[in-house]
């Protein structure tokens, strides 16, 4: 008897675990998902789309760059009055577009944003409990999700005419920000549930700013914190901050987040220069030693992020320029210009085996499949005007897209 209800528990716990993950699976709790990659396991996400396709639009207090992520039917984004002398966190309802709460930021000094920048680029992050938002000199916020604030932190004056785009990034019970700034600049990891500063790693000075999200990937015998910047990609210890190592890059910039797979860490710089794919788990300075391979760049800047599918690496330039390598070898297989014109800013989505990129005039998405010739799935407009701007990540949630302009969110069905 006792061991068949033994068995039973056991059973019943297993379940209980299989529909967490599946239910945690659903969820979009940060920039670019949960892996931090935009790679999505769904089956129902919308390829093709139109006007008719869009269920509601939300518009938002004062403007913004920021990515939505959800915890059930709650979706959150950013946004900033236009001089960023104050700073917006709102929550809407997933299914209506109902706003549900909206709380405000003072900011006394502002930073200076590039004009492709925002005073509220970067994306909230969550664990299911805790809302956290982050403004540069704006400060990191965290709130429950009924939008009761638990606490605050100042993280510096982040100085430029840069600004500030890297989102929050939550691991085990750490809230790890990107603070790299024109000038002293650091990484940082806090206390989900205080705030409080559990480390802080000195990063290099006088980048240019603070544009790349980390991510955490598994490196076989530890995690490792990979983290792109202006003059190399660095590998951290997510637990300590401690640094593992480093690549240098061949330019500057360092804005667009990393892919990870085949065990290669696949890296862009953000200008015009190779693409590069290091082995981590090393030590030290590990750019003659770990780069696996490095391939050419043709067509300008890259601010999309690389996006891999199988063993094919895809890469879209600002001005619509498409690459696809060999993953393992680094070989170009193709270079060539996408059937859709405009510029490009926004991280991709990966889906199902396909690549999805949003224009940022209009919000049109181009959907791509990455092989060893080119393919064009579809091209999709949301019927916004060619003067509203996307540069937002595209988040798939609940068999929705959800997109999001400087000051609208749309809800794609399918």
């Amino acid at each position: 008897m006792n061991l068949r209800i033994s068995r039973n528990s056991l059973a019943l716990a297993l379940l209980l675990s299989v529909s967490s993950f599946v239910q945690a699976a659903s969820e979009w709790p940060r920039f670019r998902g949960p892996t931090g990659r935009g790679h999505a396991d769904g089956k129902d996400i919308p390829v093709k789309w139109s006007p008719e396709s869009v269920a509601w639009k939300a518009t938002l207090k004062g403007t913004g760059q920021s990515s939505p992520v959800n915890v059930g039917n709650k979706l959150f984004v950013t946004s900033a009055s236009p001089d960023g002398s104050e700073r917006f966190v709102t929550c809407l309802d997933r299914d209506t577009g109902k706003q549900l709460w909206e709380r405000a930021i003072t900011c006394a000094t502002p930073e200076k944003a590039h004009r492709m920048n925002s005073h509220a680029t970067p994306s909230c992050a969550t664990d299911g409990e805790r809302i956290i938002a982050f403004f540069g000199p704006g400060g990191i916020h965290c709130y429950d999700l009924n939008g009761r604030k638990i606490w605050s932190k100042d993280l510096g004056s982040f100085p430029g005419s840069w600004g500030t785009a890297a989102s929050p990034v939550i691991f085990n019970d750490k809230v790890i920000q990107n603070c790299d700034a024109v000038g002293a600049s650091s990484l940082v990891a806090l206390d989900t549930a205080t705030g409080n500063e559990l480390w802080k790693t000195k990063r290099e000075d006088k980048p240019r700013g603070g544009w790349s999200t980390p991510i955490v990937i598994d490196a076989g015998k530890r995690k490792e914190l990979i983290l792109n910047g202006e003059f190399g990609v660095h590998g951290y210890d997510p637990e300590s901050g401690k640094e593992l190592w480093f690549c240098k890059s061949f330019n500057g910039r360092g804005s667009p987040v990393p892919e990870f797979a085949n065990g290669l860490v696949y890296v862009v710089s953000g200008k015009p220069g190779d693409i590069y794919a290091v082995t981590p788990g090393g030590s030290g300075d590990v750019t003659k030693t770990r780069m696996k391979w490095h391939s050419q760049r043709r067509g300008g800047r890259d601010l999309p992020s690389p996006a891999i599918v199988g063993n094919y690496i895809f890469v879209l330039t600002m001005s619509g320029i498409g690459s696809c390598y060999d993953a393992k070898t680094g070989e170009m297989l193709w270079n060539d210009r996408i059937p859709m014109k405009g510029e490009f800013a926004g991280a991709p989505l990966v889906a199902n085996g396909l690549v999805y990129f949003q224009a940022v005039n209009g919000g049109d998405t181009v959907v791509v499949k990455p092989g060893k010739t080119p393919e064009f799935v579809a091209q999709n407009s949301l019927g916004a005007d060619s003067k509203e701007i996307f540069r937002a990540g595209l988040a798939p949630i609940g068999g929705r897209l959800f997109a999001r302009s400087q000051s609208t969110v749309y809800c794609i069905k399918p």
